[in-house]
């Protein structure tokens, strides 16, 4: 094995790269409570334990993993809309985790979220116009009316959308539309990093490629940077540069898209790859396919040693004890936390 790289410092060779966002040691742990009165805490539920990531200016970084393992709260932890338990988030330079009020309030014009669910993040009592407006508003970015509505009949017509549909509200479009809607709110501050959380989950599969065509569009014309967090593990590899796999909170492994999905060294990204169906017939049926057996262990109890030994199908002795795997760089930019590497 080559010389271990820390789970607090995982970034790629250096290459001249700029570092848009460097991620050390986050954490973000729910604390369980009991007693109605008087609450206590008795636990807590482990979403984000010990994440570590750079994103580098002008890439996307994609984020997978089952559901529930934690890939949307490290992306809102990030973007501070949750505060972190403990870590280091830096960026552009700044740290902003300690960051006062007024201070992060500014920052957030230069970072922004695409939600999930095109249905859920649209308030139905606002029109299109006002939806795509109110970032503009609140930071005060354009006073005259006029140029206000001018810009964000331009966002709309960026994003594929009719400028005519100002006055419109997000129950009379459909799913795609409405996550156009989400993608020009996104865009109204120019930002230039985005989280986008899994912005094409909910969407029929007819329309998931023009959103992420659009999204790709976009970063060439803008200059955008992504944390891509996904499911789907095909569209990740057709729109992400790098790959961070998650499970249980943690970073398993991260490696170049190609590399990951040519030589997967974790039993889970394996597994995970094994999933995705292959479009030759011959290919696909002679690969070997790994069921993973059980069930994901609770984030609030997690197992003692590596977080994967409940379900590896390679697990030995030393995977069941303290401490856990470290993130260890084994190839230039290839991460992995596995003790079989």
């Amino acid at each position: 094995m080559d010389s271990a790289a820390p789970a607090s410092h995982v970034s790629m060779p250096s290459t001249g790269t700029e570092v848009l966002l460097s991620v050390k040691g986050l954490k973000k742990h729910f604390p369980i409570t009991s007693g109605i009165i008087v609450q206590r805490q008795v636990g807590a539920v482990k979403a984000v334990d010990d994440v570590s990531f750079d994103v580098y200016k002008g890439e996307t970084l994609g984020l997978v993993g089952e559901s529930g393992c934690g890939k949307s709260t490290t992306g809102r932890t990030v973007l501070q809309l949750y505060k972190p338990t403990a870590g280091s988030v830096v960026f552009e330079g700044k740290e902003l985790t300690t960051l006062p009020g007024e201070e992060l309030r500014k920052m957030r014009r230069r970072m922004q979220m695409i939600f999930q669910d095109p249905f859920a993040s649209l308030n139905p009592r606002m029109s299109v116009g006002r939806i795509v407006a109110e970032p503009i508003r609140i930071h005060k970015m354009i006073d005259n009316r006029k140029e206000e509505q001018e810009y964000v009949e331009h966002l709309l017509e960026r994003v594929g959308l009719n400028p005519y549909y100002v006055n419109r509200y997000p129950h009379e479009f459909s799913g795609g539309q409405r996550q156009r809607i989400g993608v020009a709110r996104a865009l109204a501050l120019k930002p230039t990093f985005i989280v986008a959380d899994e912005p094409i989950s909910a969407l029929d599969v007819s329309i998931q490629a023009q959103v992420v065509n659009l999204l790709e569009d976009l970063q060439d014309e803008l200059n955008l940077t992504y944390l891509f967090i996904a499911h789907d593990l095909s569209m990740v590899r057709h729109i992400c540069d790098r790959v961070a796999v998650m499970y249980l909170g943690k970073i398993v492994e991260l490696a170049p898209a190609d590399e990951l999905y040519e030589n997967p060294l974790h039993p889970y990204t394996q597994a995970l790859l094994s999933a995705v169906p292959v479009p030759d017939p011959l290919v696909e049926e002679r690969r070997q396919r790994i069921i993973l057996t059980g069930d994901v262990p609770s984030p609030a109890n997690p197992p003692t040693g590596c977080n994967f030994n409940t379900r590896c199908p390679v697990a030995f002795d030393l995977c069941y004890q303290d401490p856990d795997p470290v993130l260890t760089e084994v190839s230039p930019g290839h991460f992995v936390s596995c003790h079989r590497t």
